[in-house]
């Protein structure tokens, strides 16, 4: 007996994605609804080897519904996550709506998997952001080895973090850079893209830092440690898919590269390849479709006591979105559910 899924915004980058893991990890599902806006009703999703047609979020109806993966961006999850909710039917949000609420647990699987036990209180669970979820995966068992105290950490984010518009944007560019008759302005970003890389992700706050940076602090510490202090720099690169993050970490206790490098290969999520050598380390285009998060260039920080950096690689639709997504859906059947 299987569980009756529904995908919000399944025509989009990330509800698609949800698709495809859904069946690639066979979950158990006996029914499965694909709803949209108004604007793509009657868009044809693929899951497995099934073509579906998308039917209305507007007007659907939750009750009797098992679990809803959301890809629909904060407005239309603040309309309609509450009414799954109340339907019975338990929310895996994928935008940032709920995640600072601490009535709504903020899950990495692989990281802080007993928060799961917190989502009757409101029938919801929250999916962290994308530049996060990878971090906090390689973070965690370091943490438990030798206790972080700080982290500095450089992002350098693809375009699919901002949607399909984002791919877009930096495709047409792309191509128009070698076509002088055809310029394409920035629409989505605030520069151009192309052959560029901008130090700007979401709306800049008060204290100077963007909303993607706080969201990377405020994150880290829901999910993994409240008393970590991080400090984040988020940067839009011409990348079309995977986000890679120069991470520096300092620990309370000393702890050896070598240590490190074996801690994380024995780590749930991790993929480490760090090889002293010429491509002895993972890049964005490497870990696309891939559901690991991949680790390299593990080395010693000799400036401070208890200092190691590392390079931190995955695919942003995947465990930074649409993955996890699935993994919660997966541990919430296992532990709280047990249908499947």
């Amino acid at each position: 007996m299987g569980y009756r899924v529904v995908v919000a915004g399944a025509t989009g980058n990330v509800g698609r994605e949800m698709l495809n893991i859904l069946s690639e990890r066979h979950f158990p599902v006996d029914e499965l609804a694909v709803l949209a806006s108004r604007k793509s009703l009657g868009t044809e999703v693929s899951f497995g080897e099934k073509t579906l047609k998308t039917t209305d979020l507007d007007t659907f109806d939750f009750t009797g519904w098992d679990i809803a993966l959301f890809a629909v961006g904060s407005e239309a999850t603040k309309q309609y996550a509450p009414k799954a909710a109340k339907a019975g039917c338990i929310v895996i949000d994928n935008s940032s709506l709920y995640r600072y609420d601490p009535d709504v647990p903020l899950i990495v699987p692989e990281v802080n998997a007993d928060a799961i036990t917190g989502y009757s209180k409101k029938n919801i669970i929250a999916n962290p952001n994308c530049s996060t979820a990878q971090m906090v995966v390689a973070l965690k068992p370091l943490h438990d080895r030798a206790t972080i105290k700080r982290v500095v950490v450089s992002t350098y984010q693809s375009v699919s973090g901002a949607g399909k518009e984002g791919i877009d944007e930096l495709w047409d560019q792309t191509k128009s850079i070698y076509n002088p008759v055809d310029d394409k302005p920035a629409r989505k970003f605030t520069k151009q893209i192309a052959f560029n890389v901008i130090p700007h992700i979401d709306a800049f706050m008060d204290s100077g830092e963007t909303k993607e940076e706080w969201k990377m602090v405020a994150e880290t510490k829901k999910i993994v440690d409240p008393s970590i202090k991080v400090t984040a720099t988020c940067v839009r690169v011409p990348v079309f898919v995977g986000h890679s993050e120069a991470v520096n970490i300092e620990f309370e206790d000393h702890l050896d590269e070598d240590e490190a490098r074996e801690i994380l290969r024995e780590a749930p999520g991790v993929m480490v390849i760090d090889k002293r050598e010429d491509g002895g380390y993972v890049t964005p285009v490497e870990c696309v479709g891939d559901f690991a998060t991949f680790i390299s260039r593990i080395r010693q920080d000799s400036t401070i006591d208890n200092g190691l950096n590392l390079w931190c690689v995955s695919d942003n639709l995947r465990k930074g979105a649409a993955l996890n997504a699935v993994q919660i859906a997966e541990l919430l059947g296992n532990r709280v559910l047990q249908k499947g």
